[in-house]
């Protein structure tokens, strides 16, 4: 998730030509994976992935802890935050004008208060006496520099299209900012808890230049100021003495940059990373019984799925399309490809994204979805009456995680068996992220694994992904009717009426099988027995969660 859209860029949570593969070999993805995959008792059971709503509370303060990661942030400047590593140590140094909690609902953050007094007027009341790293007070100036960043061309920032419907920004108050939109957006207000509702210091980002988020201070308010940045190693964070809520209970955070899974699993288990998000699928078992931590899982609101890419050629026909996902061998691949950890999804969405809604319009969104149980025979008929057999499909695949090497192996043993010619393209770890931002590294790609992650708690932040232009309509997918519930659904801020539309456009993309769902993943964190209080949900791209960490005992 680099240069684009609110509900964009969602990159895989894990950072080999061709495979040939007999059809004896094809017939069960969890035999395949007893060669390739996870090592045996690798993976997890249903009650030993079983969602925690949190990590106990730390009982005191620690000197510091060691966070494993899997990658280093090529910058951390707030308006090109747009995946995992950056984010997750973003949200421990800058702060938004709104929070998202740990329980993934919205509360006030540099703004003590949202309000709406019409439908295109949000008006931010900041909270007095908060300060930068650097000891300058903030005011609605910086708020102002902060989002006008964000909308500027030049900056090519990630989040550039949760402003697409601004009009303006204005200071109306020393502490007060009046945003004036240019049609109802109910999406606009939800995004200010992320990346998009950052604000840094004007004076630090100016002082910065074209240096700001790779050198220096980040000039933010958060419990965490950036302190060495050891590139190609580590980052550190200090505590902030002159924060203005709840001190952290860590005086430092270290961050360690470990590309490789081994690498990165053996260092929670020796002592040398004291825990981490985003755990290698094939690492559960080991850490789960290695006595030196707890592994937990949390909701991630996130979902992985096959993006389909090309609707030019055979994916052209929707018969096509469900013949794939009739024939997807689920199971097996969240056995083998999610260590266990996951549950079959016939659901675009995340299921956790529609929690909270009246029974009525859930059953509406996830009630009469497409069939996720695996029926050979049904896809094979599909294929024929498609006039498909033997069509060839170019599935893109890589060693960046096993949601995306083993996802590829079981789509193409799903396609050989209905009779379709899938070819495997191998894309190399840190060329993968190119197929999001792009367009010619998809040249020639119909379809690839993807990992999605939801940035707020809304259905729309994905469904919106398939409206004509919108950036992750790789397809090139069109719809007026389509375009027109989504125009419909962003306009409605009450949240049940909403989500009343919302149902009617999951509907419609589930029918289309616009991507390929294939399961509800959730958050993994492991923490060994020092140390505890760690979110277990999403919450922690956007939520200042080290400030929790401390001492176990």
């Amino acid at each position: 998730m680099s240069a684009p859209p609110p509900s964009g860029c969602r990159h895989p949570r894990h950072r080999r030509g061709r495979i040939a593969v007999t059809a004896a070999v094809l017939t069960s993805l969890a035999a395949l994976a007893a060669c390739s995959g996870p090592p045996k008792g690798s993976g997890l059971t249903g009650a030993e992935a079983k969602l925690s709503a949190s990590t106990p509370p730390a009982r005191g303060e620690i000197d510091s802890f060691t966070w494993a990661v899997y990658a280093e942030p090529p910058t951390l400047d707030y308006t090109v935050a747009f995946d995992y590593p950056q984010n997750m140590i973003l949200s421990n140094v800058c702060e938004s004008l709104m929070r998202w909690t740990p329980g993934l609902t919205l509360e006030p953050g540099l703004a003590k208060k949202a309000s709406n007094p019409d439908p295109t007027t949000w008006i931010y009341d900041l909270r007095p006496g908060v300060r930068f790293h650097d000891g300058k007070k903030m005011t609605a100036d910086d708020v102002i520099h902060s989002l006008g960043r964000q909308m500027d061309p030049d900056n090519a920032a990630a989040w550039a299209q949760v402003f697409q419907n601004v009009a303006s920004l204005k200071k109306t108050g020393p502490l007060q900012v009046t945003v004036k939109l240019k049609k109802p957006d109910s999406q606009f207000p939800q995004y200010m808890a992320t990346s998009a509702g950052v604000v840094a210091s004007e004076a630090g980002i100016r002082a910065a230049g074209k240096d700001y988020g790779t050198a220096g201070g980040l000039a933010c308010t958060g419990p965490f100021e950036l302190g060495e940045w050891s590139k190609g190693q580590s980052i550190e964070l200090d505590r902030f003495d002159g924060y203005w809520g709840k001190k952290a209970k860590s005086k430092k955070a270290v961050f360690r940059f470990l590309t490789d899974p081994s690498a990165r699993t053996n260092a929670m288990l020796s002592g040398e990373a004291d825990g981490g998000y985003l755990i290698p699928t094939e690492s559960y078992g080991r850490l789960r019984d290695s006595g030196v931590g707890t592994l937990y899982f949390g909701e991630g609101l996130t979902t992985v799925n096959v993006n389909v890419t090309n609707m030019r050629g055979p994916l052209g026909d929707v018969r096509v399309r469900r013949a794939l996902s009739l024939a997807l061998d689920r199971s097996g691949f969240i056995e083998a490809g999610l260590g266990g950890a996951g549950t079959i999804n016939n659901s675009i969405t995340p299921r956790g994204a529609w929690a909270g809604v009246p029974e009525r319009t859930r059953k509406a969104a996830l009630g009469a979805l497409p069939p996720a149980k695996q029926d050979v025979e049904k896809a094979k008929a599909l294929i024929e009456e498609a006039g498909a057999t033997g069509k060839t499909l170019t599935v893109a695949t890589s060693s960046i995680g096993q949601d995306v090497s083993l996802l590829a192996t079981a789509l193409q043993a799903a396609g050989t068996r209905i009779g379709l010619d899938i070819r495997l393209r191998t894309i190399a770890p840190n060329a993968f992220t190119a197929l999001f931002t792009d367009p010619e590294a998809r040249e020639g790609i119909d379809l690839f694994p993807y990992t999605s992650y939801n940035n707020i708690s809304d259905p729309l932040d994905l469904l919106g992904n398939f409206k004509t232009g919108a950036y992750l309509n790789f397809a090139g997918y069109s719809d007026k009717g389509y375009d027109e519930l989504v125009d419909r659904a962003t306009a409605v801020y009450q949240r049940d009426k909403r989500m009343e539309i919302e149902a009617e456009i999951q509907k419609h993309a589930a029918e289309q099988l616009l991507w390929i769902p294939v399961a509800d993943w959730p958050t993994s964190v492991f923490l060994n027995k020092r140390i505890t209080g760690a979110p277990t949900t999403i919450s922690y791209m956007y939520y200042p969660w080290a400030a929790d960490v401390g001492a176990a005992k």
